[in-house]
């Protein structure tokens, strides 16, 4: 896969992968992916992180059955993030049970939900 060399891994080898809903453009996470995380992503056509707090990878939906079908991959201008648009399994991307990570915004100084 020679595209692999054209993408810009930070120093720790990861690069900051979106999840987006394909259909509704809705941003469900960010997580992060590290060569051979993105090579399996693309081998399988489910989303495989890495998982920094374990050091390893991590099949989104492997415990919780809440898999990301990959449908498109996008590379930015300078290679350095990408963007995955997902069909989101199980309508939950996020660990909180939230059907999104970003279900907080910040309010008169203050996160809220």
């Amino acid at each position: 896969m020679n595209f692999i060399n054209q993408i810009k891994f930070d120093a720790s080898g990861l690069i900051p992968a979106i999840a987006q809903d394909w259909k509704t453009g809705e941003i469900l996470m960010c997580a992060y992916m590290n060569a051979e995380s993105l090579t399996k992503t693309i081998e399988t056509g489910r989303a495989t992180y890495f998982s920094r707090s374990r050091q390893s990878l991590w099949l989104k939906g492997e415990t919780s059955g809440h898999y990301q079908n990959v449908k498109e991959i996008l590379v930015d201008c300078d290679a350095d993030v990408l963007v995955l648009k997902i069909e989101q399994m199980g309508g939950i991307a996020c660990h909180t049970g939230n059907r999104t990570c970003f279900y907080r915004k910040i309010e008169g100084g203050e996160i809220v939900e």
